[in-house]
């Protein structure tokens, strides 16, 4: 299986949990303020990386689930920033549908110029790295927060969600 086979796969099973939960929950995510998104991020972040230093975990959701988990806030991120304040909070499932995979097809695109450049050394990474990295996009992103959402030369809000959105991809390609 090929990275696009495998980057689709990965997804697909975090899509479906995403949008079984919209079916169950609605939009209620939609309440959530770009820090919010962080935080929710984090707090998975933070459980993977407790679960690799101590080696066990007590509560049932496994490191993948976490990672999912992960994927899917950023899309809830990314999302978020694209919505005006003003719209309505409840979406249609197919609206819900169309926006996740529009920002999966942005990611996939940025993930295959990265792959061109880097030659796939993702590949050659440690779970414990992703979740390293994704902490640092998080901090970022809450600096770029505390700067009312401007940067200097630095890239902004959404780039990182990306980033974030493919390290969890990745670690969830190769712990299978």
């Amino acid at each position: 299986m090929n990275t696009n086979e495998q980057y689709d796969r990965a997804v697909r099973s975090c899509e479906d949990i995403f949008l079984k939960k919209t079916k169950d929950y609605g939009t209620s995510w939609r309440v959530y303020r770009t820090i919010s998104v962080v935080d929710q991020i984090y707090i998975k972040a933070k459980r993977i990386r407790t679960i690799q230093e101590k080696g066990e975990q007590k509560i049932g959701d496994d490191v993948i689930s976490e990672f999912k988990g992960i994927l899917n806030y950023a899309i809830i991120g990314l999302i978020q920033l694209d919505l005006p304040v003003g719209d309505p909070e409840e979406l249609p499932v197919e609206t819900v549908e169309q926006l996740y995979n529009s920002k999966v097809a942005m990611a996939k695109e940025l993930m295959e110029d990265k792959n061109h450049d880097y030659g796939e050394a993702w590949r050659e990474m440690s779970q414990e790295s992703f979740v390293d990295l994704i902490l640092a996009k998080l901090l970022r992103i809450k600096s770029i927060l505390k700067n009312d959402g401007r940067t200097i030369i630095s890239e902004g809000i959404d780039a990182n969600f990306f980033d974030i959105l493919n390290y969890a991809v990745f670690a969830l390609i190769l712990a299978v």
